[in-house]
C-alpha cells in the first residue's frame, strides 16, 4: 500500500499581516489532486492542522472540504493528529461523525491507549495497516507534578514519560498484529522536537518542553516501519534513518525559508520494509529575500521585474548611508509591477534605536527568551541566579502556551 506523510499545514497563518488563504486551498487542492493520481490509499497528517486554536471560519471551511475531497477519492483512510498549535477539544469535536468517512481524529492522549492504536482495513475487510497515532504529548500527559521536585527531575520524567508512552503503544500495536495473524506494517506519528532537527530562521517553530527535552532523542522510539513526525518545518531524516522522518510544512512560513524545496513523504510498502519518495510541493506564492545596498536591492528589484515576477519581497537594507525614506524609494521602485512589499528591515537605522549587541541583529531577530536574558542584564541580576530564573520563566511560557492551546 502506499501512503503520504505531510504535516505542519498550519491553515490561517499570516504572513506580516498578508492573509494566505489562496495558498493554503492551492495547497489542499493540490493534494487531493496528487492522492488520486498517486493511487495513494492513506494519509497521515502529523499534526498543526491550523495556526491557532480558534481557527476562522474560512480555515475550517479549507479543512472540511478537503476532507470532503479525499473521502470520495481512492484514499481509504485519513489519520489527523494534533500538533502544539492545535486546540485538541476542538479537533476532536467531530471525530465521531468523520470516523464514517474514514476519517480518525486524535486531538490528545485518552485514558486508554486502545483509542491511539487504528487497526485499518482495506475494502475486502481486511487488517492492512496498524497506526500508533500518537498526538502531541502536553507535559500534564506525560509527567506527574511533584511539590520540590528539580528541573532535573522534571526533565527526567518528560522523558521517561514519552518513551513509556510509545514502548507502550508499540506493544499493544504489536499484540493486536499477533492476534490479527498477519505480518502488516506497524507505523506511527509524533509531534516533537527531535535532537538535531534543523530549522530556519522565522518559522515560528517553538520549544516544547522545558530544559535539553525541548529536543527529544530518536532513541526513544520503538522499531516502527515508519515514523510520521511534524512540528519542523524543514523537510528531513533524523538521524539520517529513511524511517524517522519530517515532512516539513508544505507552505514557507517565513521568508527564510523561501528557497526551500516543500515536499510530502510519499511512502510505500511491501510486507512491512518502507521505501520513501519525496514529492514536491509546487510554489504557489513566491517569496523573495531582498539583501544588500541600495544598489543592489535596486538592481535585483529591477531583475525581478523584467521577469514579470508576482513575488512578496522582504527587503534588507544593509547599506551605510542612511536612508530615511526607505519605504518611500522601494514602493517607487515596485510601481508598475506585481510584486508587494511585506516588510522592511532598515538596519542602518534599526541599530541605532535599538542598539545592538551583535552584528546584523534587530528586535524581529530575538526570540523570547533572548529578551528575557536582556532583561536580567539590563536589571544586573547575578549571573549565578540567572539559570534558575531562565528555567522558570522557559516552564511559564511553557505552561502559557499550552493554556492557549487548550483554550475552548
Amino acid at each position: 500500500m502506499k501512503l503520504f506523510h505531510t504535516s505542519d499545514w498550519h491553515i490561517g497563518r499570516t504572513l506580516y499581516g498578508r492573509k494566505r488563504y489562496e495558498e493554503f486551498e492551492a495547497f489542499l487542492t493540490w493534494l487531493a489532486e496528487m492522492i488520486q493520481r498517486n493511487e495513494i490509499d492513506a494519509l497521515l497528517v502529523a499534526g498543526d492542522i491550523f495556526d491557532t486554536s480558534a481557527p476562522s471560519n474560512r480555515a475550517q471551511e479549507l479543512y472540511y472540504r478537503f476532507l470532503w475531497k479525499v473521502a470520495a477519492s481512492s484514499c481509504r483512510h485519513v489519520i489527523i493528529v494534533a500538533g502544539n498549535h492545535d486546540s485538541p477539544s476542538f479537533l476532536n469535536a467531530p471525530k465521531e461523525l468523520l470516523k464514517a468517512l474514514d476519517v480518525h481524529v486524535i486531538g490528545s492522549t485518552s485514558e486508554s491507549l486502545e483509542d491511539e492504536v487504528l487497526v485499518l482495513r482495506n475494502e475486502q475487510d481486511v487488517s492492512e495497516l496498524i497506526v500508533c497515532a500518537v498526538p502531541y504529548l502536553r507535559d500534564k500527559d506525560i509527567r506527574v507534578a511533584e511539590a520540590g521536585e528539580s528541573v532535573e527531575d522534571k526533565e527526567r520524567k518528560l522523558l521517561a514519560g514519552i518513551r513509556d508512552h510509545y514502548a507502550a503503544i508499540a506493544a499493544l500495536a504489536e499484540q493486536k498484529r499477533m492476534e490479527l495473524g498477519v505480518d502488516i506494517p506497524i507505523i506511527a506519528t509524533g509531534h516533537l522536537f527531535a535532537a538535531g532537527g534543523q530549522t530556519i530562521e522565522g518559522d515560528g517553530v517553538r520549544d516544547l518542553y522545558v530544559g535539553s527535552l525541548a529536543h527529544v532523542s530518536a532513541g526513544i522510539f520503538p522499531a516502527f516501519s515508519y515514523l510520521a513526525l511534524g512540528h519542523l518545518h524543514v523537510p528531513q531524516k533524523v538521524n539520517g534513518s529513511e524511517i524517522i522522518r519530517y515532512s516539513g510544512s508544505p507552505l514557507p512560513m517565513g521568508f527564510g525559508e523561501a528557497r526551500q524545496q516543500k515536499s510530502v513523504c510519499q511512502v510505500e510498502f511491501h510486507s512491512t520494509a518502507a521505501s520513501v519518495q519525496l514529492i514536491d510541493v509546487p510554489v504557489f506564492q513566491k517569496l523573495e529575500r531582498i539583501k544588500g545596498d541600495w544598489g543592489s536591492i535596486s538592481t535585483q528589484i529591477r531583475k525581478l521585474s523584467e521577469t514579470a515576477s508576482q513575488a512578496w519581497l522582504e527587503v534588507i537594507y544593509e547599506g551605510e548611508e542612511v536612508i530615511g525614506d526607505l519605504r518611500e524609494r522601494l514602493e517607487i521602485a515596485i510601481t508598475g509591477t506585481q510584486m508587494e512589499i511585506l516588510r522592511v528591515k532598515n538596519i542602518h537605522i534599526m541599530d541605532r534605536v535599538l542598539g545592538k549587541i551583535h552584528e546584523e541583529e534587530t528586535l524581529d531577530d530575538l526570540s523570547v527568551n533572548d529578551v528575557f536574558e536582556r532583561c536580567l542584564t539590563v536589571h544586573e541580576v547575578p549571573e549565578d541566579q540567572r539559570p534558575e530564573l531562565l528555567r522558570a520563566y522557559q516552564e511559564a511560557l511553557s505552561s502559557l502556551y499550552e493554556d492557549d492551546m487548550q483554550a475552548e
